[in-house]
C-alpha cells in the first residue's frame, strides 16, 4: 500500500506527518519525494547510506547524418528542439525525454545520450528504508527522480509528496492508493488546500484529512470538508512539545506515546478508508 501525504502549501506539517507515519508503521519505506528539499531525512537520520546518479535520456545529433528535414522539431510537442546552423539544437530544461525525436528522424541522425538529474540515496532507520531523491541544482524538473524513488518502494510506503499542486505533485500522488491531505486551519492553508484536494479528486483517489496547529475549529475548512465527503481523521494542536521534537531534528511519534498513538490510529483509518 502507498500513503501520499500531501498538503497545498509549505509549512503545513506534511514532512511531519509523513516521518510520524513511517515511525508509527514500523517496518515500511519512507519515500521522501520532495526531491528540491528533502528534509525527511534530518529526523530519520538514515544509516548505511548508498547513493546513486539517477539520469534521463537527452538526444544528441549527428551533423553529418542530418538532412534537414525537421520532423524532430516538428514532432516535439514541448518545444524543446530547434534548428539552427544546419543543425538541431535541444534545449534540455524542456525535453521530457520521449525519446520521438530518435523514433521519427528518417536519418537515423538522432542518439540519446544519459543526463544526470540527481542523487538517489537508500538508507535504513530502524526497520523503515528511507528512500531520499536530492534534484541537482538548476533542474528544471524533478519528475524522472520522483518516478525513479517510488520504483524503489516496496510494501508498506509513505511517500512525502511536495508541496502544492504542480506536476511533480501528481507524479508523486499518481500510484498512490490512499491521499493524506494536511491542512493548516487558516484562510491561505484553505485556499491552497482546495487545489491539492482537487487534483486528488481528478486523479480519482481516496482522501482523509489530517489537521495540524489546531487551536480552535477553523470553520470555512470544516464546512468544506463536510460539503466535499473529506473525512477528518485526526487533529493535532498546537502543542511546544512537538515543536521542540521539530525544532531538535526528532520523531514525536519515538519521544512522545500520545503521538505514537495518534499516529497508529491514524493508520489504521487509513487501512480502513482505502
Amino acid at each position: 500500500m502507498k500513503i501520499a501525504c500531501l498538503s497545498g502549501k509549505g509549512g503545513a506539517g506534511k514532512t511531519f506527518a509523513a516521518v510520524n507515519l513511517a515511525a508509527a508503521a514500523g517496518e515500511c519505506c519512507y519515500v521522501d519525494c520532495d526531491v528540491e528539499e528533502p528534509n525527511g531525512r534530518l529526523f530519520l537520520k538514515p544509516e548505511g547510506l548508498e547513493a546513486f546518479s539517477v539520469s534521463t535520456l537527452l538526444p544528441d545529433f549527428d551533423a553529418s547524418l542530418c538532412t534537414g528535414c525537421k520532423k524532430c522539431v516538428g514532432f516535439c510537442r514541448f518545444h524543446a528542439l530547434v534548428y539552427i546552423k544546419d543543425k538541431p539544437m535541444v534545449f534540455s530544461e524542456l525535453c521530457h525525454s520521449c525519446g520521438g525525436c530518435a523514433l521519427v528522424c528518417p536519418a537515423g541522425a538522432v542518439r540519446e545520450k544519459p543526463r544526470p538529474v540527481g542523487i538517489l540515496e537508500k538508507g535504513r532507520h530502524g526497520d523503515i528504508t528511507v528512500i531520499t531523491g536530492v534534484l541537482n541544482p538548476g533542474e528544471a524538473s524533478g519528475t524522472p527522480l520522483i518516478r525513479r524513488a517510488i520504483k524503489e518502494a516496496a510494501g508498506l510506503s509513505i511517500l512525502d509528496c511536495p508541496p502544492g499542486s504542480a506536476c511533480p505533485v501528481m507524479e508523486s500522488a499518481m500510484d498512490a492508493d490512499y491521499c493524506l491531505l494536511v491542512a493548516e486551519p487558516t484562510a491561505f492553508g484553505l485556499h491552497n488546500f482546495k487545489m491539492v484536494h482537487e487534483l486528488c479528486r481528478l486523479l480519482g483517489k481516496n482522501c482523509g484529512v489530517l489537521i495540524n496547529k489546531q487551536d480552535a475549529p477553523y470553520e470555512p475548512l470544516e464546512s468544506y470538508c463536510r460539503e466535499a465527503g473529506l473525512p477528518v481523521l485526526e487533529r493535532i494542536p498546537f502543542d511546544p512539545r512537538a515543536a521542540e521534537c521539530i525544532a531538535s531534528g526528532e520523531i514525536a511519534a519515538e519521544k512522545l506515546p500520545e503521538y505514537r498513538e495518534l499516529f497508529t490510529r491514524l493508520l489504521e483509518k487509513i487501512g480502513g478508508g482505502q
